[in-house]
């Protein structure tokens, strides 16, 4: 089943072109890396999908489970069942991490039909539990304010409870590895594969490195530079960036500067 298709999609920051043609399709239970240097578009695309008012699609489509993804609000998409890990999750001092998933999960319901009263406590403690368990976190974890005072890891793991929580038919990725230490890495990209083994959740990985892709192993990898997808393979085009670096694909597509 196919969730999500990119067609020929053109993306704007203040006025100033970015991604200029992107053709990309994920289907469910899918893992794309999107790999590529600084500048070339990647956060860009993820923002774009995820609805970020700063960046204006200006031509394509997005087509995610049947429907016009560009023409629905960020919280329609969420709703829809697509999901963004954020690179930098942000604070949310006072508000635990259970009360933010049932919150998260009540206004899904809600926004489905006005008059449901949302998921009992008791319900959603056993739900919490059940993700939590799956995923090796501790329980006490879920009394802690949402990112206050957490670490990298702890940021990122917050991200998979949600995911799994959620159980978004499409997860975007966004550098996930940023300001990971080795073991806080593979902990968090299992459980990234875990869900989408038990869910059939389709995902999109966006980074730098190798080293993530060592644990969550893609389906297939998308080269980006200059705002467009340059090269397209498996598993080994990721190890030939790690062993080459992107000289060979700045001699053969130019750099942004030329672009």
């Amino acid at each position: 089943m196919t969730a999500l298709e990119i067609r020929n999609l053109h993306v704007s920051v203040a006025d100033q072109s970015i991604l200029k043609g992107i053709d990309l399709t994920v289907k469910q239970g899918e893992i794309h890396a999107i790999m590529g240097p600084n500048g070339s578009g990647k956060s860009t695309l993820a923002y774009a999908l995820a609805g970020h008012p700063f960046y204006e699609p200006t031509a394509g489509q997005v087509i995610f489970n049947g429907e016009d993804l560009l023409e629905m609000d960020a919280d329609e998409r969420s709703r829809a069942g697509l999901f963004l890990a954020f690179q930098y999750p942000v604070a949310v001092p006072g508000v635990t991490v259970a009360n933010f998933l049932r919150q998260a999960i009540n206004a899904r319901r809600r926004a489905e039909d006005p008059d449901d009263k949302g998921i009992s406590i008791p319900a959603f403690r056993r739900l919490l539990k059940t993700k939590m368990d799956m995923l090796g976190i501790d329980h006490k974890f879920a009394g802690r304010y949402l990112n206050e005072g957490f670490s990298g890891g702890e940021k990122k793991r917050a991200e998979i409870l949600q995911m799994a929580v959620l159980e978004p038919s499409i997860a975007i990725m966004d550098e996930t590895d940023s300001g990971l230490d080795i073991d806080a890495l593979r902990v968090v990209a299992e459980g990234a594969v875990r869900l989408r083994n038990e869910s059939d959740m389709g995902v999109i990985v966006i980074t730098h490195y190798q080293r993530l892709l060592n644990y969550i192993v893609p389906d297939y990898v998308h080269i980006l530079m200059n705002g467009r997808f340059v090269e397209h393979g498996g598993p080994d085009l990721a190890l030939k960036l790690e062993e080459l670096g992107y000289d060979w694909l700045r001699e053969l597509y130019g750099t942004p500067e030329e672009a």
